[in-house]
């Protein structure tokens, strides 16, 4: 049931209490209701830069009781319009699903489909670059410098050099990729041709954005603009910038995005899940802090400071994850340790915001960076599913949608022993009191915290400890690599 809507500087109200999947479409279902054209790389063969598998939007559709059954209620797809790329980064046509997807009946299904079960959408938006087939930059190609379009890019030089690898292209284009010219944001014809296309699929709709490289366009005011249109055709349009680092420029004054993605708690939660377990080649040249490893009172100070940086409402609706298309999979960054994975769940579902689960992820999916990570779901061997990682994912996830405190609840670390592996914190609410242990080191641990009017005692809602209240005094004891959620009872 949809609330009042919320000021333009605000949040939507529905993602404090959404669970969203990602789904990378090639490789996340395949329905036979689609004819598919031959040269398709097998579904079960590894992933490649440039193959197509054939996974598409009808196959979503087929999937959707597998999303209810987990319990997701919002979904992210990474680009679904047409374009000659598996990935579909590389964008032909905005206005045209692309047909190897199912076109527009396959995404009217997916978007009906979804919301008929209460599942939000959002759309992968790339507004920085096109691609070499996009009509207006395939002009210039044939025209040169007489054509109409010439100045929706910058361009340095003719002929251009769209193909040739060994030489830098002579057009502005992402990291120098030839394939994916950036647009000129400053052309008030681009400008108005971008603002169009986001509000002629938020009419379709969708929930939302999820904005692609937003730090490159520059152009003054674009991103507020983009904001104001959205919003007015949807007041409940949820954006999202898909922004590494610290993002308070981007979400703090609330006339840009609602949240990022936020890399930084997910690279910090595997440093201190996964510890000295992390594979020191996927932490080369990444933009998020999978090493060194830290103990419990450095993952505490990240915490806070993370929590200190944006506003609480903004807080509650950040865009949390373990992973993406753009990382290796957590398990496999934790180099196959299965504790370490259901541990990282843990803190993500008790974290404030609202958890994303890459497709995958859920069943212990393996692969290291870009392509390895974009594999196709195994529906068809659930041998190979991890059943303690998916049941992890499925109960906390029913935790999550059960309890009030991890919604909307505040976070309030509490003291560690010196030199801990043991991370403690209160997720509490007016009704409710939530506890969280988390012990990431290979022995026991234990740990006494004096908290005045602790309670009475604590139940056990997930995980496996042992805890007592004394007075002033909360005793806990957790198992190696272990966590656990207790309520507190008056």
């Amino acid at each position: 049931m949809l609330g009042a809507a919320p000021p333009l500087n605000r949040p939507p109200s529905w993602v404090a209490d959404a669970v969203f999947y990602q789904i990378f479409p090639d490789r996340f279902a395949w329905s036979s209701q689609l004819s598919k054209p031959p040269n398709l790389d097998p579904w079960d063969s590894p992933p490649t830069r440039h193959g197509y598998k054939g996974g598409d939007l009808f196959g979503v559709v087929e999937r959707l009781d597998w999303l209810t059954d987990l319990g997701i209620n919002a979904v992210y797809f990474n680009p679904i319009f047409q374009s000659a790329s598996n990935h579909r980064y590389h964008t032909y046509d905005y206005y045209h699903i692309d047909p190897l997807l199912g076109g527009t009946n396959a995404f009217r299904a997916a978007l009906d489909g979804c919301h008929e079960r209460g599942i939000r959408v959002i759309l992968d938006g790339v507004f920085n670059h096109a691609s070499r087939g996009f009509f207006q930059f395939n002009d210039i190609l044939e025209n040169g410098y007489g054509s109409p379009w010439i100045d929706w890019f910058t361009i340095k030089g003719s002929p251009l050099n769209p193909y040739h690898e060994e030489l830098p292209p002579n057009y502005d284009a992402w990291s120098d990729n030839p394939a994916l010219p950036k647009f000129n944001t400053d052309h008030p014809g681009v400008r108005e041709y971008l603002m169009g296309v986001a509000e002629h699929w938020t009419r379709t709709g969708i929930d939302g954005w999820r904005l692609d490289v937003p730090d490159e366009i520059t152009t003054s005011g674009f991103w507020e603009e983009f904001r104001a249109r959205v919003r007015a055709v949807n007041p409940e349009a949820y954006l999202v910038g898909e922004v590494w680092g610290d993002a308070t420029d981007w979400i703090s004054r609330g006339d840009r995005f609602d949240a990022t993605m936020n890399y930084q708690f997910a690279g910090k939660t595997l440093a201190f899940v996964a510890g000295d377990r992390v594979d020191a080649e996927l932490a080369e040249g990444v933009d998020y802090p999978i090493r060194p490893a830290i103990d419990a009172a450095a993952y505490g100070d990240t915490i806070e400071r993370l929590l200190a940086l944006y506003p609480e409402h903004t807080t509650r609706s950040s865009f949390n994850l373990l992973g993406s298309h753009d990382t290796a999979r957590p398990l496999t960054v934790a180099d196959g340790d299965v504790d370490s994975v259901v541990l990282a769940a843990l803190l993500l579902f008790t974290y404030p915001g609202a958890p994303c689960v890459y497709y995958g992820d859920e069943i212990g999916m393996t692969g290291g960076k870009d392509p390895e990570s974009r594999g196709a779901m195994p529906w068809d061997r659930p041998e190979s599913w991890n059943r303690r990682i998916l049941e992890t994912y499925r109960t906390l996830i029913a935790l999550r949608h059960a309890h009030p405190a991890l919604r909307y609840g505040s976070y309030r670390r509490l003291p560690s022993p010196a030199g801990s592996d043991l991370y403690l914190f209160f997720r509490d609410i007016s009704q409710e009191c939530l506890l969280v242990a988390v012990n990431t080191g290979d022995n026991a641990a234990s740990a006494s915290v004096h908290e005045p009017n602790p309670g009475r005692h604590f139940e056990t809602l997930w995980g496996t400890g042992a805890i007592t209240s004394d007075g002033d005094w909360i005793r806990m004891a957790l198992p190696p690599r272990a966590g656990v959620v207790w309520q507190r009872r008056n």
